[in-house]
């Protein structure tokens, strides 16, 4: 008897028909092989190992280089319910507009089963979500951002708590390119883009837009803020969440050097862009990074 997982996957797979189906284990021998992969077909380029060890060049499409807020949606029953700040569409227009762009579109692909968690393995508080792609580049930068692999099946088990989300690059054209939220069904649609924040789903797709209407419907807070913990002379840590807008310099705060450093103080970047917070059972609330490692932007930079 297949899990609800493995029917869901095999609904897309008829959806998209990719040549094959490949599970990610999130191992490191795996990560390599998707390295040497890529670099065999010219997706990544090695840097110089001796400057920049075990880092790569992977170039976006010029017309795929940000998110693309305009063509993101939250597609809920009830307009309200996509909150003041996002776009809205009716859940039954958006997957009208948008299913026919996944039809076939994995064709001569491999279909990357991206199982993951948001948050420490063994946190309460942590989420479940599984990505289904047809990019290597996006399995493999999973396996950086988030917790990937087998040990996300082991918790999922036989649930259908999970995210899930369905990716493909398609085209690349910008005029078949979309980001849907399903926050109800808790799904996520994205098609058209290979970008990050578009792509790698467990972003500010799952952490952030459907996070927060998680998080409302369950008693908690997923916020676009920074955690750090500072620690004095005497060993006391206290913890600090702030919020800035995007490209105000929360990662610079997150990895701040005390200037106080000489007399003991320390600090802890617990996490630089997303806070999932929950009250706990002693009264306090808690906060925990979704995210397991850092995403950035590197402007300015050309082929020297």
């Amino acid at each position: 008897m297949p899990t609800p997982v493995e029917q869901w996957v095999e609904e897309c797979a008829q959806l998209t028909r990719p040549n094959n189906i490949y599970w990610c284990d999130g191992s490191e021998a795996e990560y390599q092989r998707m390295i040497h992969d890529m670099l065999e077909t010219g997706t990544l380029l090695e840097l110089n190992q001796k400057e920049y060890p075990g880092c790569y060049l992977h170039r976006s499409d010029p017309t795929d280089v940000a998110r693309t807020e305009h063509l993101t949606y939250v597609c809920t029953g009830e307009r309200e319910d996509a909150g003041p700040n996002n776009n809205w569409m009716a859940p039954a227009e958006a997957k009208t507009k948008v299913g026919g762009l996944f039809t076939g579109a994995m064709k001569g692909r491999t279909m990357y089963v991206v199982p993951y968690i948001m948050g420490p393995v063994t946190s309460p508080y942590s989420q479940i979500g599984v990505e289904l792609t047809d990019s290597p580049y996006v399995a493999a930068s999973m396996r950086i951002m988030t917790r990937m692999g087998q040990a996300a099946l082991d918790r999922l088990g036989s649930s259908e708590n999970y995210v899930k989300g369905l990716h493909s690059i398609g085209d690349l054209s910008p005029d078949r390119r979309f980001i849907m939220h399903f926050p109800e069904e808790r799904l996520i649609w994205s098609v058209g883009s290979g970008y990050g924040g578009n792509a790698l789903l467990g972003k500010k797709c799952f952490a952030l837009r459907l996070g927060s209407y998680m998080a409302r419907e369950e008693g908690w807070l997923a916020e676009h803020m920074l955690i750090l913990g500072i620690e004095d002379p005497a060993g006391r840590t206290t913890y600090v969440a702030a919020a800035f807008p995007s490209a105000c310099g929360k990662t610079n705060m997150a990895m701040l050097v005390p200037p106080l450093s000489q007399q003991g103080y320390k600090v802890w970047t617990v996490g630089e862009d997303i806070a999932w917070m929950n009250p706990g059972p002693d009264g306090r609330l808690w906060a925990i990074n979704p995210e397991a490692g850092f995403f950035g932007v590197a402007p300015g930079s050309n082929s020297r």
